[in-house]
């Protein structure tokens, strides 16, 4: 079963650490049996919640064991991180787990560095001095949660329960995600199609990775038809070598991670052109116009033609 373990640090946010316990903990599979074992997590046997003192079951070891973790906000956003957290944190990194933020735990997450030259949000009001405190990130103030694969980070209050539904679907798919939402009494897409907001970046290589000129390569030519054999001939590698090597880097297969820089190249041509659809379609390298719409689709949570009626609609705001 998938873990979440949900990290209390002092100042903890009540609203932000009971958000992941009731999403996960109610969501139900199709034959009834949860989805998760959501676990609490703390760096000390008391931590403080403010109007409540908390007495987290589990320790930092069980982060070792968990598949997602989440970082709820705290009241004071700059007090500085523990390190044995820090540290618990970039190992279970390097072991390929997941980890989300909601609101200002966003500077827990970027006080470890895996941040570091991905695009992140946070509460509203938080967003300059998470930029001030962390230029090596760049902060997005105006979404409600970036989606860079491995790690994610969400806006204040209601936006914690957007991404968290948002991790249900991608984990179990929309019916469970659906049934999620129903049992928190929130849409599973807020009425405006919310989901075009998220920020489908493809995830980036580490620093000093083999892969980097073949990601720069594949960012380079995304409005090219590319098959596997194509990457890997370019990689100099086997299909085979090429799968495994690069999901070990980057934590997906290379034609996912194509697959995201198209989705983000066309999220960028329907804000910044005026292009037509189709035509946007051939230039992020779909051969189809119709294969373009439905993916996009999928992946976005709306159409291109809504996805940049909305946009056009925020920037005359």
């Amino acid at each position: 079963m998938h873990t979440v373990a949900v990290l209390a640090l002092d100042s903890v946010i009540p609203f932000d650490l009971s958000t992941p316990v009731e999403v996960f903990g109610r969501a139900r599979l199709p034959g009834g049996a949860p989805a998760y074992r959501v676990v609490i997590c703390g760096a000390r046997t008391e931590v403080d919640a403010g109007v409540f003192t908390l007495r987290p079951p589990w320790g930092l070891d069980a982060l070792a064991e968990a598949d997602t973790i989440v970082l709820p906000g705290c009241a004071d956003p700059t007090a500085p991180v523990p390190g044995d957290v820090l540290g618990a944190l970039r190992r279970a990194a390097a072991s390929g787990t997941r980890i989300a933020s909601i609101c200002s735990g966003a500077f827990v997450l970027a006080a470890t560095g895996l941040l570091d030259g991905l695009r992140a949000t946070t509460h509203w009001a938080a967003a300059a001095t998470l930029a001030e405190r962390h230029p090596e990130v760049e902060v997005d103030p105006g979404v409600l949660y970036v989606d860079n694969g491995q790690f994610l980070t969400s806006a204040g209050a209601a936006a914690g329960l957007d991404l968290c539904l948002h991790l249900v679907r991608l984990d179990h798919g929309s019916a469970v995600a659906a049934d999620a939402a129903r049992l928190s009494v929130m849409p599973l897409e807020r009425e405006g199609g919310q989901a075009q907001f998220i920020a489908h970046d493809p995830p980036p290589a580490p620093r000093g990775a083999t892969f980097e000129s073949l990601l720069s390569w594949l960012h380079d030519n995304t409005d090219r038809v590319l098959t596997l054999d194509d990457i890997a001939a370019e990689a100099g590698m086997s299909t085979r070598t090429l799968n495994r090597r690069f999901r070990e880097q980057t934590g997906t297969t290379p034609l996912q991670w194509l697959l995201r820089a198209r989705i983000r190249r066309a999220q960028h041509l329907l804000e910044a052109t005026t292009a037509p659809v189709d035509t946007i379609a051939g230039q992020v390298g779909f051969g189809s116009p119709t294969a373009f719409r439905e993916r996009f689709k999928r992946v976005v949570g709306t159409s291109p033609h809504s996805y940049r009626s909305t946009f056009q609609r925020a920037s005359g705001a």
